[in-house]
């Protein structure tokens, strides 16, 4: 997953460690952003539809956000010389499928460009669904259609409407950051810091 690869010259850390007070930060003198985003850890998705020959398309992708509510709308951000975005362009719609945190196979499948990707994974494609369900893997489904691109250097940023959405709530996320994959249900198990004397730090918008 090449959004999230870290930087050869920024050694691991352990995700329980913080920052020293006396460390120094690594300035890189070129602007790479694989080590910024690296240090953000998020959920992992696969986006999947049907290509004009009837066949599965899909990928693992880590970029994406929430645009509006009303319209339901999203971003998914793919490599513009990827097969699945024409894929996707051409049908005008995709399945955007939220991995929890037992599918990492499924994630390093779908970024592996194996061809036998579907072949490999369990799913299905239901009436009235945008793409390919990956019914083994995934959390949560969004059926989108396509709404707006646009591209930006060497990767397209397509901006699509969820008409229908899936979950099952008993389910937890995977996450992925630093190169290592981490699970939710893990993460939310850690107890909170004890509040300071002065209070408990707000994050402020």
């Amino acid at each position: 997953m090449p959004t999230f690869s870290t930087h050869p010259d920024i050694p691991d850390r352990d995700a329980a460690e913080g920052p020293s007070e006396t460390e120094e930060p690594v300035v890189l003198r070129e602007a790479d952003l694989r080590p910024f985003m690296a240090a953000f850890p998020s959920g992992v998705s696969v986006v999947t539809t049907i290509d004009a020959g009837g066949l599965p398309r899909g990928l693992t992708c880590s970029s994406l956000a929430s645009v509006a509510l009303t319209p339901p709308t999203l971003v998914v951000c793919i490599r513009t010389a990827s097969p699945t975005l024409q894929a996707l362009l051409a049908q005008g719609q995709f399945a955007l499928n939220l991995l929890h945190e037992r599918a990492r196979g499924t994630s390093d499948l779908f970024a592996s460009g194996d061809p036998a990707r579907f072949e490999r994974t369990e799913w299905r494609l239901p009436l009235g669904a945008s793409g390919p369900h990956l019914t083994a893997s995934a959390h949560a489904v969004a059926d989108c259609s396509v709404v707006k691109t646009a591209a930006f250097g060497d990767h397209t940023a397509v901006f699509a409407e969820a008409h229908r959405v899936t979950v099952r709530p008993a389910a937890q996320p995977l996450l992925y950051g630093l190169r290592r994959y981490a699970e939710w249900s893990a993460a939310a198990a850690t107890p909170p810091p004890a509040a300071s004397p002065e209070g408990a730090a707000r994050v402020r918008g």
